[in-house]
């Protein structure tokens, strides 16, 4: 065992299970978290969040504050992007997950969403990771971009060790030499934090890959593997989309994916929430 105390499996003798609301998010239970990389506008994420609900989803996800690699890069809408957010959890009845980026919005965060997400640049932000160990609500720590597995579950031990004890874990790909693919989707990561970790691990096929058209057989080796779930992105019109439109599925093929994973999960013996 390596210094995650915490985050091993011989601090537990069961595998962590989260609750929001009716949602599951654990062992023997495979979660869909779904929606678009940046809320656009609001009537555009009310409309998309209506259609996840329709065809079948745990989760909402959508950014609000987007970290871009150029700063001329739409940037999100910010606390405006959260009260749509919160908007459509009341529309929908379903909960939401954000990314928060700075220390200072981790309480209007909070405020209007049910998970915060950690994002794979802030894997190693300590001082946002310790702030947001004190809260009581789950959070989603994304792998970095380079991070080894031992660095991520140390991220993770951060947020633990305030007190935090809702962590998941989210496999988004790593920096490699490939060029073909966005990042390279390290499944075998998958198999071994359910050996090493009690925390769920959750895989997003669409930022690990940046091509829909292989969004739906990695999402399906992710549960092979063990993921308790999967976060995707979807868009009505992705090549108008201002953040990750060759990433994002259309609602058509996310209905196709969501139809796929219910029957996928039933031979990996998992429960759809």
């Amino acid at each position: 065992m390596g210094e995650y105390k915490l985050a091993s499996k011989e601090k537990l003798n069961q595998n962590t299970i989260i609750k929001i609301k009716d949602t599951l998010i654990g062992e023997g239970y495979c979660t869909i978290i779904a929606g678009p990389c940046a809320i656009e506008s609001r009537d555009n994420y009310l409309e998309i969040a209506q259609i996840l609900k329709e065809i079948g989803v745990d989760m909402l996800r959508g950014g609000a504050f987007k970290p871009r690699t150029s700063p001329y890069s739409f940037q999100g809408m910010g606390k405006e992007g959260l009260q749509i957010i919160y908007e459509a959890k009341m529309l929908t009845n379903l909960p939401a997950v954000t990314e928060v980026l700075d220390v200072r919005d981790i309480d209007y965060v909070y405020k209007y969403c049910d998970i915060i997400q950690i994002g794979s640049r802030n894997m190693q932000n300590f001082s946002l990771l310790k702030e947001v160990g004190k809260i009581d609500k789950p959070v989603i720590v994304k792998r970095g971009l380079s991070a080894t597995i031992d660095e991520w579950l140390l991220a993770a031990e951060y947020v633990l060790n305030m007190g935090n004890e809702q962590v998941i874990l989210c496999e988004r790909g790593i920096r490699t030499f490939e060029t073909l693919t966005r990042n390279t989707v390290d499944i075998g990561a998958v198999s071994l934090i359910k050996e090493l970790s009690h925390l769920p691990i959750l895989v997003d096929p669409s930022h690990a890959t940046g091509k829909r058209s292989i969004i739906k057989p990695v999402a399906k080796a992710a549960l092979a593997a063990g993921a308790d779930g999967i976060m995707v992105e979807v868009h009505q019109k992705p090549e108008d989309a201002l953040s990750d439109g060759s990433q994002s599925l259309t609602p058509k093929e996310y209905k196709s994916l969501y139809l796929e994973l219910t029957k996928f999960s039933h031979l990996e013996n998992k429960q759809i929430n």
